[in-house]
């Protein structure tokens, strides 16, 4: 019998790092350019790898539902066209002003087959997280996974001394109130074997002068990741975080000088940026009540090679 012939490019060198590597430039990151906050993934240059061609399923997820906050564009959206090839049904919350945004992620989650329900609101505030919560379980007949993906971060070049009092609970609110606040709404309807899978960042371990707060956010949310899942173990429920490292989102030109795009994640030992679908994974398994069922208290980091410990 003949063994088929095996293409090295094919099996070690997928579709997604494929990808990932045509969209970088030398230096590993992007064109200059630049942004105002939120950002829209349609004026990025290059536009980012989502997975909507790269990933594909194998009904891990079958008939799960999932609430992802910040699932409009960037990682977000990789996890919910990654769910929905899955088999599971999405909720996305995002910024009204991110509405365009929040469509296409719609129409690539009906494009699988799963149902998609739209949930825009504002996160800073504690009723609307309440409000967002109670949507997605009307929407969805109900939430077996919380993705806390919402995240904002602005840099700056003198540190401590450029920070105002109002940048600072922009950040903190986003970051760490809001899932507070949005976890805290949501754990009374979730029932053994559903999770919550926040998300962290380098900065945690690697902080940045210019991003002060958002690194201090970050460490939090490890801490908070260990001791809910310390707290609601008993239920049956896991709580995990992802760690990316530098990562192509409508964040990074609106968040930051433009300049600083062109090396953007060609630091790290794999020598660029990240693409969003190449989280996509990640997000997946720690979903999966069969493959990550004893998983639950830890950070898994997609950091292009940056060392998480």
């Amino acid at each position: 019998m003949t063994t088929p012939e095996r293409s090295d490019d094919d099996v070690l060198v997928p579709e997604i790092v494929r990808n990932a590597e045509r969209l970088a430039n030398e230096q590993g990151g992007f064109p200059a350019q630049e942004q105002q906050p939120p950002g829209l993934t349609g004026r990025m240059e290059p536009l980012p790898d989502h997975g909507e061609s790269s990933y594909t399923g194998h009904d891990r997820l079958a008939g799960l539902r999932a609430l992802i906050t910040g699932g409009d564009s960037g990682i977000g959206r990789a996890v919910a066209i990654a769910y929905a090839r899955e088999g599971a049904d999405v909720a996305v919350n995002y910024l009204p002003e991110e509405q365009k945004d929040a469509e296409e992620t719609a129409q690539w989650v009906e494009k699988a087959g799963r149902k998609a329900v739209l949930v825009p609101g504002d996160l800073r505030e504690e009723e609307t997280c309440q409000q967002v919560a109670q949507q997605a379980v009307e929407g969805l007949g109900g939430i077996d996974v919380l993705v806390n993906n919402a995240g904002f971060q602005m840099a700056r070049t003198t540190g401590l001394e450029e920070l105002r009092s109002e940048d600072m609970d922009r950040v903190f609110k986003t970051n760490l109130y809001a899932m507070f606040w949005l976890t805290k709404a949501v754990l009374p309807h979730l029932h053994k074997g559903a999770s919550v899978i926040n998300v962290s960042s380098i900065q945690a371990f690697e902080p940045s002068p210019t991003l002060l707060d958002y690194a201090s956010t970050k460490a939090a949310i490890n801490n908070f990741t260990v001791n809910l899942a310390a707290t609601v173990g008993e239920r049956g429920v896991r709580v995990n975080a992802v760690l990316p490292g530098p990562i192509w989102t409508p964040l990074q030109p609106a968040t930051q000088d433009g300049e600083k795009l062109e090396k953007f994640g060609g630091d790290t030992p794999i020598g660029r940026a990240g693409q969003p679908a190449e989280l996509a994974g990640a997000f997946v398994f720690l979903a999966s009540p069969r493959e990550a069922s004893y998983v639950s208290g830890t950070v898994v980091g997609v950091t292009g090679g940056k060392p998480v410990f």
